[in-house]
């Protein structure tokens, strides 16, 4: 009579079966314990059952004796090291000094893999009787220094078969080698029993496993072959979601979630969906978005859940079957880091990491476990530290699932264009802006596209989206992971010739024409970053906040006028010069100064020192520091001197970063 049945969760041996089907003999097959995850069964019987095979079947090891494990950090290793225990042997271990942590083995009872100073070692520990029992997985010099650890008598088991030697090199012990296979089918099976009734009884414990989804099968065999790993490496397959399950969307009745809704009972035919909410049913749109839900064909349930609460959502999701979850949720609230306080990083973080872990720990056999993350937490973005790091710990989740043998996927996303959210409604001065950042808006289309293809691959966070290299060309700040893509912009002669044959044309115009050309360049400027259809659109005296300009459109409008001049200008450009007149006339005092105005041109020659500045010498410093600190000296000691707290604002404006000044900027262009 057969000890399974149809549907039982097994564990056993299995050849030849990376993939969905397997067969083999009932005899290698046992009930996968309760309360085990598939991943945690893969990971016992080879390593478990070769370890008990090893050391009492092969070995004969027996109570009082002591054994050398090498690789005590391995599968095979961790699980011997328990059984040797367990049948009160003294157990002495070799591991990588970076693992020695997960053999469980004291630092008496350790040595490094990586050198022969274990035979050293341990014939002093031993007080020069050495061990009776040795199960190897080392080659070469190894094996003879670990022979003569044996004492007179004793038994070298070979496991690791990467060095197999003659029985008869080997006087006055026992040396055998051999495979698990040699057992049998019948002993293998009691061995598998004996080791999950010990592991029932609670003398055996699970070891670590790192899991690759077996489309990464060679990423894996690599990893295990540098010896990466620490315990058991595992292949998982892809899970299929069962009918009759849930959908669950985190943020579900907000733009975005609508749509993944909306495509979820569309294209893939979810049937259930829960959609979870802080205002629920009371939220805008959410009874026209049940009516097209149910139009086609799922069932729907929308409810207000506050998912920063892990009690409110456990209420909500008791007695609830959830086999997708889309976590959507998030807040949005940018700022520098500096201004960042943990009364604004609550309300971003929370959506995010307190929600994803909460669902992490209440539903771990979902099927689908998806995270909706952002690109800003991969490439970085101005003003966003809150919600990069938010989104980054979503990233690391995913990860950490994976690993542990639980599905998980988190997207990077970089904005939709789905008529609102987070972002709002997007104008097509956001979208011709985000055209030229290098990382166009997405449609809904394009995006639930990219979603279905993600849902399909091996990876566990992946950034879904397009990314235009030429948007980044010339900037200074390209992320560090596009920048194979980009190429940078150098300072090279001819630039250097470019830039001052700009100068050296606006200071041959006349005066009035000079000031009209900057004007008009300005103001060009000024439109192509709002968006604007031209020049026209930016009125020369109107301010550039009533013109639309925030804080990042104010940075870049500064950093185009920047590159196109060669010139260093300060990150409160739009602050210090706040119409197109204002600025175009800054520019012209510097870029081409009254040759009578000798002030004008020592503010272009201390900008060109300050961009040379990070070229200099620590001697070269000194010597300027001294030079500026005398003629200040000079300068204060004037009756007639400014005011040295004025003076001192304007250093520590002109000199701050886009990254310290955007809280400064945006209360500014607030106006009072």
């Amino acid at each position: 009579m057969s000890k399974l049945a149809v549907g039982d969760r097994v564990l056993g041996f299995f050849s030849g079966a990376m993939g969905p089907l397997a067969v083999a003999d009932e005899r290698l097959t046992a009930p996968l314990p309760q309360g085990w995850s598939f991943v945690q069964g893969a990971a016992v019987p080879i390593a478990f059952v070769t370890a008990y095979y090893g050391l009492l079947d092969v070995g004969g090891l027996s109570a009082g004796e002591s054994v050398l494990v090498h690789a005590a950090a391995g599968g095979v290793g961790m699980a011997a090291v328990q059984i040797a225990r367990h049948v009160g042997a003294e157990v002495y271990g070799t591991a990588s000094p970076g693992k020695w942590g997960a053999t469980g083995l004291d630092a008496q009872h350790l040595a490094s893999s990586r050198d022969l100073g274990f035979e050293k070692i341990f014939a002093e520990r031993t007080a020069g009787r050495g061990v009776d029992v040795v199960l190897n997985a080392l080659a070469g010099e190894f094996v003879d220094a670990s022979v003569r650890l044996l004492t007179a008598g004793g038994r070298f088991v070979e496991m690791g078969k990467a060095d197999v030697r003659d029985p008869d090199s080997v006087p006055g012990r026992t040396y055998r080698a051999f495979d698990l296979s040699e057992a049998g089918p019948e002993r293998i099976g009691r061995m598998l029993d004996e080791v999950l009734a010990l592991f029932a009884r609670g003398v055996l414990s699970l070891p670590p496993v790192r899991t690759f989804d077996v489309r990464r099968a060679p990423e894996a065999f690599r990893f295990m072959s540098q010896a990466r790993h620490v315990g058991k490496v595992v292949l998982s397959l892809p899970r299929a979601v069962e009918p009759g399950g849930t959908a669950l969307i985190t943020g579900g009745t907000g733009a975005l979630g609508a749509s993944v809704a909306r495509h979820l009972a569309d294209r893939r035919a979810v049937d259930r969906l829960l959609l979870l909410s802080r205002r629920g049913p009371d939220a805008e749109g959410a009874d026209t978005l049940r009516s097209d839900l149910e139009a086609a064909g799922a069932r729907v349930e929308i409810v207000a859940c506050d998912v920063t609460d892990p009690e409110a959502l456990a209420g909500v999701l008791d007695g609830r079957r959830v086999s997708s979850v889309f976590h959507l949720a998030g807040v949005l609230d940018d700022g520098v880091a500096t201004a960042l306080t943990p009364e604004r990083l609550t309300p971003v973080l929370a959506p995010k990491i307190t929600a994803a872990r909460a669902l992490h720990e209440l539903l771990p056999d979902v099927e689908e476990f998806v995270l909706f993350s952002s690109v800003s937490a991969t490439l970085g973005s101005p003003g966003q530290a809150s919600y990069a790091a938010a989104n980054a710990y979503l990233d690391a989740l995913a990860h950490h699932r994976q690993g542990s043998g639980l599905p998980a996927l988190s997207l990077a996303w970089g904005p939709w264009d789905v008529g609102g959210g987070m972002l709002g409604v997007l104008t097509d001065g956001d979208r011709l802006r985000a055209a030229r950042s290098g990382l166009p808006v997405l449609t809904a289309d394009e995006g639930l596209a990219l979603l279905d293809e993600a849902l399909t691959g091996p990876d566990p966070a992946v950034v879904p989206g397009a990314v235009d290299a030429t948007g980044f060309a010339g900037r200074p700040d390209v992320p560090h992971l596009l920048r194979g893509l980009v190429r940078g912009r150098r300072r090279t002669a001819t630039t250097a010739a470019r830039e001052t044959g700009f100068a050296d044309r606006l200071r041959a115009l006349p005066a009035a024409e000079r000031a009209q050309v900057l004007l008009d360049w300005v103001r060009s400027e000024a439109a192509t970053v709002l968006g604007f259809a031209g020049a026209e659109a930016v009125e020369r005296d109107r301010a550039f906040k009533d013109l639309g300009f925030d804080s990042l459109t104010a940075v870049e409008l500064r950093n185009r006028l920047g590159a196109a001049t060669g010139t260093r200008l300060p990150a409160t450009l739009v602050f210090d010069y706040p119409t197109p007149d204002a600025l175009a006339e800054r520019l012209g005092a510097d870029l081409a100064p009254p040759a009578h105005d000798p002030a004008a041109a020592m503010m272009i020659g201390l900008d060109q020192l300050e961009a040379a500045s990070d070229d200099l010498s620590d001697s070269d410093r000194s010597r300027l520091r001294v030079r500026m600190s005398a003629l200040l000296a000079r300068w204060a000691d004037r009756p007639d001197g400014p005011d040295t707290a004025d003076e001192a604002r304007d250093a520590d404006l002109y000199s701050a970063t886009e990254e310290n000044i955007f809280a400064l900027i945006d209360n500014e262009l607030e106006g009072p």
